[in-house]
């Protein structure tokens, strides 16, 4: 996320680009089970789908298409082929997942079982999410927002992060959405943890290294 130019793209990092995405898919459909609300994005867009009478992986397409337009207008250099593979598929392989999932288990009996799928939820996504920036081969059209809005303002990149998490949240709100304490405990959490799978995990497996 520090502006060079994306990495050559190599067989291992293909898969685990993919496998990162397939990974945060999963992670995004166990919040979704835990019923207390996901990620800000994720959040938003199933509440778009709900009023709109589509499916998620629809609607999550469009919304990425009308981010893709600004990175590609403003920030051509994070496009690769995971922005087109995380852009296109991330939301019908989420309901992939779901459908399955709340079949098989149903609806959490408790606030102890829900605090489990969320907390399965985070180790998940900041595993698939550290894979997915570890091979470095394109930002996603969301995540664009924070790195353009770094890019163009005096901002942080924290500091941005937070605008467009927290946007996306309050949109959410008031469309009626879930926003609740997995929200929450995403916010805070996934960050610490993709780092620790960055150091032990994904930067090993994808044998990473710095850019010079």
């Amino acid at each position: 996320m520090n502006g060079t130019a994306l990495r050559k793209p190599t067989a291992r990092r293909v898969v685990g680009m993919v496998a990162g995405i397939v990974i945060i898919a999963l992670g995004i459909a166990l919040f979704k089970q835990s019923h207390l609300g996901n990620d800000s994005i994720s959040a938003l867009n199933m509440r778009l789908a709900e009023l709109l009478g589509i499916s998620l992986g629809t609607q999550n397409l469009c919304t990425n298409l009308l981010f893709f337009l600004l990175e590609f207008w403003f920030g051509r250099k994070y496009i690769g082929l995971g922005t087109f593979v995380n852009g296109i598929c991330i939301g019908y392989i989420v309901t992939a997942f779901y459908d399955p999932i709340h079949a098989h288990f149903g609806d959490a009996p408790s606030l102890a079982v829900q605090l489990g799928w969320v907390i399965a939820a985070v180790l998940v996504t900041a595993l698939g999410a550290s894979l997915y920036q570890t091979a470095d081969l394109g930002i996603a059209p969301y995540d664009y927002l924070s790195l353009g809005l770094r890019d163009y303002t005096p901002c942080p990149y924290f500091g941005c992060r937070i605008f467009t998490d927290a946007l996306s949240a309050l949109l959410c709100w008031l469309l009626g959405g879930l926003v609740g304490l997995g929200t929450l405990i995403c916010a805070f959490c996934l960050g610490p943890f993709i780092q620790f799978f960055d150091r032990t995990f994904s930067q090993k497996v994808l044998q990473y290294k710095p850019n010079n």
